[in-house]
C-alpha cells in the first residue's frame, strides 16, 4: 500500500472519522422518510434524479464538488496526527475537527465497519449523517462503502463461503440469494455501495488473488457475476434501503497477470482482451446495470487502467453504455505515480485519473485534493469536475440517502448472521464442495462403522474464512463439524500433523514464517501414532490465508512461484498412507495446487476451497452421506506451474506433449464426482441447422442411474471447426444445475444464437461465420457426447 509519507499536506490532515462518540449527537427519529422540504427543489423527492442533480450541480462552489470526489478513512495505520482525525483517543467525535475537515462535505467514507458490531456500525452512519447533514452547506450526504466479497466484512457479518467456492457451486439463483442477504446486512448498517463482485478471470492460479474470482471461464463468470450483482441491487433502477450499489472489479485484464504476480502487467492482444476479460464486465454493464466499476491496479499495454481513458471512456461508457459511478481502486491514483511511474507528482496524476474518467479516489484523498487548485489554474475544466460530480450525485438519489439516510439499529442486530442467513451460509458451503475423486466408493462414510476417527492436518481445528472476512462470530471447524455428526456413535481423534505456517493465518500481517521442516518431522511422527489406533483418516490439507492472498505491497506477498503444497504436507500424507488405514483428503485454500502425489495415492479427495463461517458442518454432512456433493471446478487443477496457462479453452495450436510428461491437467474445468451416476443421451439441437442471426433449443436427456437423489451440473460447450481465425478447442456456452431423484430421467434444455456463436472476426467484427459446429454436453469439459450442427449462409 502507499505510505502516508507519499500524500500531501492536506490528504494527511483530511482524514478518517474514527468511532464516533455518538452520545453526544442526538439522532433523529429512525426509520421515518423525510418530508420534501420547500426549500430547494434538489430536496424535493417528487422530482427525478435528474432534476435533482441538474438543480444541486450549480448550487455547488468548486471546493463543494471536488469535496463529494474525495473520501475519508479512518484506519489508523495511514493517519497519526491527532489533528487529522475527528476523534480523539477515547473515540469521542470531535466537531470542531470535524468543521475544519469536512466542512465542504464529503463524497464516500471507506470500510465503517472497522472495530464496528451492527449496532454501533448502525449508530456511527447516521452520526456522520446527520452531521453533515446539518454542518455543511448544502447537507450532501455522505455514501459509505465497504468489502463484500463472500459476506458483509464486518464483525458478526455472515460469511459465506469464498468467491471461488461459490463459483464451485454453478449455481446462479444461489448466488443472488446470498448477496441478496448480504445486501440487507450491509445496508441495515448504512453502507450504500459493495467493492464486490470480482468479475477477473483466474488465468494463472499463482495470482493470490484467485480465491476472489469466480474461476477461469468469462461465461461462467458473466452468469455468476450477473447473479450477485442483481442481488446486491434488486430490482432497481433505484437502490432501496434493503440493497446496495454493487461495483464490477478489476478493470481490466488483472487476472492473469505477467509472471502470476499481482498487478503485473497484462499484456494481451486488444482480440483476447475482448473476447475473454472484458466478457464478464460487459455483462455486468449490459445485462445487470451494475452501478458501479472499479479499474484494476494493473497496466494493460503500457497504460495503467486509472489512467486507460479508452477502457474507461471509449468501452465502458461509450460503447457499453455505462452511466454508473467509476471509483479507483485503494490508491490508484497515487499509484500511477509510486509504482507506474507515468507521471512526476500528485498534481499530475490527478489531472491524468479524472480525465480518463476516475469519478472518485479511495480510500481517503491523495491525489484529488489539488483538484481545485488545478482548476484555477486552468490546468483542468471545470466540466470534467462538473462531469464526475454528477454522477456522485446521481448515485446517492439513486440510494435514497437525500430523502433517508438513515437506518435502525436494532433491526442491523436483529437482520446480522440471523437464523435465515445462517442456512443460505450452510446451503451454499454444502453445494460448493467438489468429490474429487472416490475410488471403490470409500465415501459416503457410515455413521458408526468407524469406532475411532482421526481428523489430521494443519486444516483440521482452525476455521478458515479466507480473504477480505472478518470475525462472524461463529464458524465451525472440520474437526468441530466431525463431532457434531458422529456424536457418541464414534470416537474423534485429533492431531495437528504439520504447519502450513508457523505464523498465524492472519491475512493482513505482512510477516509469513512458512511451516519449518524439524517441527513438522515430530508433529509428523505425533500424528502417525494417532492414526495407528484410528479405524479411519481424515487429513485436512490445503493452504491458509497467509499462503493465498492479496499481494498489495512488497512487505505483503501472497503470490506464488509453485503451487505445491506448503508445510511438509506431502510427507505427512507418505506418512498417514503408510500406516494402511483408509484415508480421506479434504482440501481448504485459496488456489489450485498441484496435489499429484495426493491424487495419484490418495482414494477419496473433497475439494472445499473455503466454505465460510458453516464449513465444518457442511463437510461432516458430505463425509457422511448427509448430502450428495454436486459442485464442480471453475478452475482446471494442473500438474505443475510448468503447465500453466492451463485454462480449458484453449487454442489448437496450444498444448503439445511435453518431453517425458504431459499436457493434461490433474482435473479438468467442470469436474465433480457425485455418490450418484448419470449417463448423458440424445443431445440434439431443433432446428440442427440455422442462419447468422437465427437461434436454436439444444437439449439433451440426462438420468441419474443410480439408487441416491443427487446434482448434476450439465454443461454445454460449443467448437467451430473451421474458421477464419482460430478459435478454442471448446467453450462453455451453457450450463444448469439440476437436482434428479433417483431413475429419474430429465431433459435440460439451452439456447444456442448469436451471442453465443459469434466472435471477433479478422476485421474485429463481431460476426457468426457459417459452418459446421461440433456441440458437446456432460457433467466436465472431458467426459461428453456430441453432435454436429450447422450454421448456414442465408
Amino acid at each position: 500500500m502507499s505510505l502516508l509519507s507519499l500524500l500531501p499536506l492536506r490528504a494527511r490532515t483530511f482524514v478518517s472519522m474514527g468511532a464516533v462518540c455518538l452520545a453526544l449527537i442526538p439522532l433523529c427519529p429512525l426509520g421515518t422518510v423525510a418530508q420534501a422540504p420547500s426549500g430547494p427543489p434538489y430536496r424535493d423527492a417528487k422530482l427525478s434524479v435528474d432534476q435533482r442533480v441538474a438543480d444541486l450541480l450549480p448550487r455547488m462552489t468548486l471546493e463543494e464538488k471536488v469535496a463529494q470526489l474525495e473520501s475519508a478513512w479512518e484506519n489508523r495505520t495511514f493517519f497519526k496526527d491527532p489533528q487529522s482525525l475527528m476523534i480523539d483517543d477515547k473515540g469521542a467525535f470531535l466537531a470542531d475537527r470535524a468543521a475544519v475537515l469536512i466542512k465542504n462535505g464529503l463524497g464516500e467514507f471507506s470500510r465503517p465497519s472497522e472495530n464496528r458490531g451492527p449496532r454501533a456500525m448502525a449508530e456511527f452512519t447516521n452520526t456522520l449523517q446527520k452531521w453533515v447533514r446539518e454542518n455543511t452547506r448544502l447537507g450532501i450526504p455522505v455514501l459509505f462503502h465497504d468489502e463484500c466479497l463472500h459476506g458483509h466484512v464486518a464483525p458478526g457479518g455472515t460469511s459465506y463461503p469464498q468467491a471461488i467456492a461459490l463459483g464451485s457451486t454453478w449455481d446462479p439463483d444461489l448466488l443472488h440469494d446470498v448477496f441478496t442477504a448480504t445486501a440487507a446486512e450491509a445496508r441495515s448498517r448504512g453502507v450504500q455501495q459493495c467493492l464486490a463482485p470480482v468479475l477477473d478471470l483466474a488465468r494463472d492460479p499463482r495470482w493470490g488473488r484467485t480465491e476472489e474470482t469466480y474461476g477461469e471461464d468469462p461465461y461462467l463468470v458473466s452468469s455468476l457475476g450477473v447473479a450477485a450483482i442483481r442481488g446486491f441491487q434488486g430490482e432497481g433502477p433505484g437502490i432501496d434501503k434493503s440493497h446496495v450499489m454493487a461495483t464490477a472489479k478489476h478493470f481490466a485484464v488483472h487476472g492473469q497477470p505477467e509472471g502470476g504476480t499481482n498487478v503485473a502487467p497484462g499484456n494481451y492482444s486488444e482480440r483476447v482482451v475482448r473476447e475473454y476479460f472484458l466478457k464478464p464486465f460487459e455483462a455486468a454493464v449490459q445485462q445487470a446495470h451494475v452501478g458501479a466499476v472499479m479499474p484494476s491496479y494493473n497496466e494493460l499495454d503500457g497504460i495503467p487502467s486509472h489512467s486507460n481513458r479508452h477502457l474507461l471512456q471509449d468501452v465502458l461508457r461509450q460503447e457499453w453504455g455505462f452511466q454508473g459511478l467509476v471509483t479507483s481502486d485503494y490508491f490508484g491514483p497515487t499509484e500511477l505515480r509510486t509504482i507506474h511511474h507515468v507521471v512526476g507528482s500528485q498534481e499530475a496524476a490527478a489531472i491524468m485519473a479524472i480525465n480518463a474518467g476516475v469519478d472518485v479516489e479511495l480510500p481517503f484523498p491523495g491525489a484529488y485534493p489539488y483538484l481545485v487548485d488545478l482548476v484555477k489554474q486552468g490546468k483542468l475544466s471545470e466540466s470534467t469536475i462538473d462531469r464526475s460530480v454528477t454522477r456522485v450525485l446521481k448515485a446517492k438519489f439513486l440510494a435514497g440517502l437525500f430523502d433517508d439516510p438513515y437506518v435502525d439499529p436494532s433491526y442491523a442486530e436483529k437482520i446480522t448472521n440471523n437464523p435465515e442467513h445462517q442456512q443460505l451460509a450452510l446451503k451454499a458451503a454444502h453445494e460448493a464442495i467438489i468429490l474429487l475423486k472416490n475410488q471403490n466408493e470409500l465415501l459416503p462414510l457410515t455413521r458408526g462403522k468407524y469406532q475411532r476417527i482421526a481428523v489430521i492436518g494443519p486444516n483440521a481445528a482452525e476455521v478458515h474464512p479466507g480473504g477480505y472476512s472478518n470475525q462472524p462470530g461463529r464458524g465451525v471447524s472440520v474437526l468441530q463439524g466431525i463431532k457434531d455428526k458422529v456424536g457418541s456413535s464414534s470416537q474423534v481423534l485429533y492431531a495437528l500433523g504439520c504447519k502450513i505456517t508457523e505464523s498465524d493465518p492472519d491475512w493482513d500481517a505482512d510477516t509469513v514464517v512458512l511451516g519449518d521442516a524439524a517441527r513438522n518431522a515430530n508433529r509428523i511422527a505425533d500424528a502417525v501414532k494417532v492414526a495407528q489406533t484410528a479405524d479411519i483418516i481424515i487429513l485436512a490439507l490445503g493452504g491458509n490465508e497467509q499462503t493465498s492472498r492479496e499481494a498489495w505491497s512488497p512487505t505483503h506477498q501472497g503470490d506464488r512461484d509453485s503451487l505445491d503444497l506448503l508445510g511438509n504436507q506431502d510427507d505427512l500424507v507418505k506418512a498417514i498412507l503408510a500406516t494402511g488405514k483408509p484415508t480421506v483428503v479434504f482440501l481448504q485454500h485459496g488456489r489450485p495446487n498441484s496435489i499429484n502425489y495426493i491424487a495419484e495415492n490418495v482414494p477419496a479427495i473433497l475439494e472445499g476451497w473455503y466454505l465460510g463461517q458453516e464449513g465444518g458442518t457442511a463437510v461432516a454432512d458430505v463425509l457422511f452421506g448427509d448430502y450428495n456433493p454436486g459442485g464442480k471446478l471453475p478452475i482446471t487443477v494442473p500438474r505443475s506451474v510448468g503447465q500453466l496457462p492451463d485454462y480449458y479453452y484453449q487454442k489448437p495450436s496450444a498444448k503439445r506433449d511435453y518431453l517425458g510428461s504431459t499436457v493434461l491437467p490433474l482435473f479438468p474445468f467442470g469436474w465433480g464426482l457425485s455418490y450418484s451416476n448419470f449417463k448423458y443421451a440424445n443431445l440434439r439441437a431443433t432446428p440442427d441447422h440455422i442462419g447468422p442471426q437465427g437461434s436454436a433449443k439444444i437439449s439433451v436427456a440426462v438420468t441419474n442411474t443410480s439408487s441416491r437423489p443427487g446434482d448434476e451440473v450439465v454443461q454445454l460447450y460449443i467448437r467451430q471447426e473451421v474458421s477464419s481465425v482460430t478459435r478454442p478447442v471448446k467453450e462453455l456456452r451453457g450450463f444448469r444445475r439440476v437436482t434428479l431423484q433417483a431413475g429419474e430421467t430429465r431433459n435440460v434444455e439451452f439456447i444456442l444464437g448469436p451471442d453465443e456463436l459469434s466472435f471477433l472476426n479478422r476485421d474485429m467484427r463481431r460476426v457468426v461465420e457459417p459452418g459446421v459446429f461440433t456441440l458437446m454436453a456432460g457433467g466436465n469439459s472431458v467426459d461428453v457426447i456430441s453432435i454436429d450442427f450447422n450454421v448456414v449462409d442465408r
